[in-house]
């Protein structure tokens, strides 16, 4: 009854302010990766649930680890009512390292996060490592003898997850660590499961599929403690002594320009989905945890997490 009162509030205001029509969702990367799936679930959930009055189409446009999109926004949609952008962890590290062509977080606005993806290190099922600590050993005798791929630039979130891991196991050199990008995280399994990568270094959500059938083992999670459920099997880095938490937030900036309206209705009907219980059991389906933020409290989270990350970086001269 809960659900359905909030619902039902939310349909006046779209008829007042939100879209009339069709909405574009950008997925700053390829089909099949975390954005990619952040803007796909999420036009799901919000038409079965009748928040949106027709269809939301979801967009790709990869490329420099969501710079592309972001430039694209600013300069062909900047005041469009009728899109919001997939976003992330990855973004806010883009940012904070100077990595987005004129790149700042208030060129943007912040509207909602829907839930926290936790970093991961996987390997294929045949590989020779068990254990993050056996990989991380093998790093100190020879930073350059493991290759890691992930889907986001060379310096991005997860190629920084490495470093962080490998920096507390006390890698020497750890710019010696071999990363190689591309442009989806499931386009850098595939990599990984064709034999030209050691590791894979992403988000949880990215590698599921993968684990379930077997082709993927996690060798760790980023993540305080053991997650729930299913997913109680996978070690934390923590528990290896590597003492690295990694959260990856999955949820949606709007244009700058758009008006005051269409953000404040993309924010309450944001709010909603995550309310639901369609929005839960997605989340429980693809490793999510609770994490939910919007509006002035999610833009005054991503100022702060580009100040640390831009911290991170400019100890390992990554920030511009």
């Amino acid at each position: 009854m809960l659900l359905l009162a909030l619902a039902g509030s939310v349909q006046p205001a779209m008829a007042q302010t939100g879209p009339s029509g069709k909405v574009d969702c950008i997925a700053p990367a390829q089909p099949g990766g975390g954005w990619d799936f952040t803007c796909r679930s999420v036009a799901r959930t919000l038409q079965t649930l009748s928040l949106i009055p027709a269809a939301m189409q979801t967009i790709n446009v990869p490329g420099a680890s969501g710079g592309v999109a972001y430039s694209h926004v600013r300069a062909k949609r900047s005041s469009d009512d009728d899109l919001i952008v997939a976003a992330s962890t990855a973004t806010t590290t883009q940012l904070a390292l100077g990595n987005y062509p004129d790149g700042s977080a208030d060129k943007v606005r912040w509207a909602a996060a829907l839930g926290a993806d936790y970093g991961v290190i996987a390997v294929a099922k045949g590989s020779p490592y068990h254990s993050l600590t056996q990989m991380l050993d093998d790093l100190k005798a020879d930073p350059g003898s493991v290759t890691f791929s992930g889907g986001d630039v060379a310096g991005g979130f997860d190629h920084i997850k490495v470093l962080m891991a490998a920096r507390k196991a006390g890698v020497k050199h750890i710019r010696q660590i071999k990363y190689l990008a591309f442009d989806s995280g499931s386009v850098a399994i595939t990599q990984l499961l064709g034999g030209h990568i050691d590791a894979f270094t992403g988000d949880l959500s990215e590698a599921k599929s993968f684990v379930d059938s077997g082709d993927l083992r996690i060798l760790a999670v980023f993540a305080e403690d053991r997650l729930p459920g299913e997913l109680a099997d996978i070690p934390t880095a923590r528990e290896q002594g590597i003492d690295v938490v990694a959260p990856n937030w999955r949820g949606f900036y709007t244009p700058a320009g758009a008006s005051e309206e269409s953000y404040r209705w993309w924010v309450k009907t944001l709010d909603a989905l995550y309310a639901s219980p369609q929005w839960q059991q997605v989340m429980t389906r693809n490793g999510l945890l609770p994490f939910h933020k919007s509006g002035d409290k999610l833009t005054a989270f991503v100022n702060q997490q580009i100040s640390d990350i831009r911290e991170i970086g400019s100890e390992l001269g990554m920030a511009k």
